[in-house]
C-alpha cells in the first residue's frame, strides 16, 4: 500500500513540476533545474513527468526527455506490478 502511495505522489509532484516549470518558462521567469526533473523522474516520477510533458507540450524537443521518460514509465510500472503481485496478491 505504501508503495502505491508512494509513487502516486512522486507521479503527481512530478507532473505538477511538468506544468510549473512550462508556465515560468513563457513567463521568462526563474525555472526548475533539468537534475532536479530527472531526479524525480528515475526516483519513480517519470510516469506522471511523462504525462505533463505530453499534456503541457514541455520538454518535447528534448531527445532525452522524449526518450527516457516513456522507458523509465514502463520500468516504473512493471515493477510497481510486479511488486504488487508479489507482496500484495
Amino acid at each position: 500500500m505504501y508503495l502505491l502511495m508512494y509513487a502516486v505522489v512522486m507521479n503527481i509532484w512530478l507532473f505538477s513540476l511538468m506544468g510549473l516549470d512550462k508556465r515560468r518558462s513563457k513567463r521568462k521567469s526563474w525555472r526548475i533545474k533539468e537534475r532536479n526533473l530527472w531526479i524525480l523522474a528515475l526516483a519513480g516520477g517519470a510516469a506522471g513527468g511523462w504525462s505533463g510533458m505530453k499534456l503541457y507540450r514541455h520538454k518535447t524537443k528534448h531527445k532525452t526527455f522524449k526518450l527516457l521518460f516513456p522507458i523509465l514509465a514502463i520500468i516504473h510500472l512493471a515493477t510497481l506490478a510486479y511488486m504488487a503481485s508479489k507482496f500484495y496478491l
